[in-house]
């Protein structure tokens, strides 16, 4: 693959805290390699703004392998950038071209406050994980993975909604900042499990209970959040979160009558 450099202007947000008024500012980087990471290029303008006495960007990152979903960017009206199925760590400049203007914003959702910059509390996932989204029953000791007998179907499943990364990426897409996406993955992984039937019921009630409690917009199904989910979770999974939700509804009702 052709290795080249660029010159690039780039829009970023720029917000003291979210009760602070924000706006974008205009920086220019130069000599940026192809083969820099979307991360690594903002070390290097962090680094040119340090050097000229100015305060650096504040954003978002820990593991830079895509694992932990912390880098979340909105690149060029598309959350993580232009690539598919990739973090922002994991985009490379060789997404952009010499000459090219990008702009660079945080999350946009009522949920998700801007802490500083390019930074905003993702905290929310946290409290509706909390909400239900674990197995606290006794299992006992470690047992052997193949000890419990799981439809192949179902382990892959589990196993592909487990892959989610509580990014954000798609509460950004989604016109009306709904985490359906993201709860219904949580959701899906533990139900498909045999280990996560014990509280199956409470765990939908409680987890979509929270869900609302944070402020989360309501899923209309345009299937944004699949196009721009890092780690291709699928909205079967909001079918499956809807089905679990109604089940367990239905179930409460019936033990109260």
């Amino acid at each position: 693959m052709e290795h080249y450099t660029m010159n690039l202007t780039l829009k970023v947000w720029k917000q003291k805290d979210a009760n602070s008024k924000g706006g974008f500012e205009t920086y220019h980087v130069k000599n940026i390699s192809s083969e820099m990471s979307f991360l690594e290029m903002f070390d290097v303008l962090n680094e040119q703004l340090v050097k000229e006495g100015k305060e650096p960007i504040a954003f978002d990152h820990d593991c830079r392998e895509g694992i932990c979903g912390m880098c979340s960017m909105y690149i060029n009206g598309r959350p993580h950038g232009p690539w598919h199925g990739t973090t922002t760590c994991q985009l490379h400049m060789r997404a952009f071209k010499d000459g090219d203007t990008i702009v660079v914003e945080p999350w946009r959702a009522n949920a998700f406050p801007v802490v500083k910059d390019l930074i905003v509390d993702r905290s929310a996932f946290d409290r509706i994980i909390q909400a239900g989204g674990y197995i606290s029953v006794n299992t006992g000791v470690t047992v052997d993975g193949n000890v419990i007998p799981i439809p192949k179907e179902n382990a892959d499943k589990a196993f592909a909604a487990a892959t989610c990364i509580g990014c954000g990426a798609c509460v950004a897409a989604c016109k009306n900042a709904s985490a359906m996406l993201f709860v219904s993955a949580k959701i899906s992984h533990l139900a498909l499990l045999p280990q996560g039937d014990p509280e199956r019921e409470m765990r939908a009630l409680n987890m979509v209970a929270q869900m609302d409690k944070e402020g989360f917009g309501a899923c209309t199904n345009t299937r944004a959040c699949e196009a721009v989910c890092p780690k291709e979770i699928k909205i079967t999974n909001i079918g499956r979160l809807n089905r679990e939700y109604l089940r367990a509804a239905v179930n409460v009702d019936e033990k109260m009558d």
